[in-house]
């Protein structure tokens, strides 16, 4: 499937939740599921049944919309959790997480998840002092994470300094300052906030 290049706040108010695909416009009165929470197009409005197949679906896409994945992706992170020990939901949520591009957004550096790709495509982002543009890179523990020092002074980053620093997953921490981030531990089911139903998921793909 393409990737989606339309309206990032229409996705929002498909999923009837808001994805915090425009990073700080989301949490304003700019954001279109204050001003207008129903699904987009002529009929979004209007009340519909829905099937346990539709919740199983719609659930999936969420997941996919909130972490800026395509189909092919996302079942390749289902079919990695199914073959690892443990939840297969669970897993697949921790593999998500340690994603170079989620870690960058968690940490800060990035306002969203498709700006901190972007940071990462642009080879801004090293990890333990070695260049890493590769979005889908998986962290490990122990992994520093740092903004290349070709790129420090550039005025983003320089205002990012100055910035207070953001509240941030447990497993990870990063200092404004030096720009500098590292990966305490790996993350695990409770430490996720993201508001996903994983059961739907695994029972969508197991079918």
């Amino acid at each position: 499937m393409a990737k989606y290049t339309g309206p990032a706040c229409r996705l929002c108010r498909r999923e009837g939740t808001k994805l915090m695909l425009k990073g700080a416009r989301c949490s304003s009165d700019k954001c279109a599921m204050e001003r207008r929470a129903s699904a987009p197009g002529q009929h979004g409005a209007a009340k519909k049944k829905t099937s346990g197949y539709a919740i199983q679906l719609r659930e999936k896409q969420k997941a996919k919309r909130i972490y800026g994945l395509c189909e092919k992706q996302f079942r390749g992170y289902f079919d990695k959790a199914e073959n690892m020990r443990g939840i297969t939901g669970d897993n697949m949520l921790i593999l998500l997480e340690r994603r170079l591009d989620n870690v960058v957004y968690r940490m800060g550096i990035g306002v969203s998840r498709d700006q901190a790709r972007q940071l990462v495509n642009h080879s801004t982002i090293t990890v333990n002092g070695k260049t890493v543009n590769i979005p889908s890179y998986l962290v490990k523990k122990g992994d520093v994470i740092a903004v290349k020092e070709t790129k420090v002074d550039k005025t983003f980053f320089k205002a990012l300094k100055e910035e207070k620093k953001v509240i941030m997953p447990a497993w990870l921490d990063f200092d404004n300052a030096t720009l500098t981030g590292k990966v305490l531990e790996l993350p695990v089911r409770s430490e996720i906030d993201q508001k996903i139903e994983e059961h739907l998921i695994v029972e969508l793909y197991s079918k």
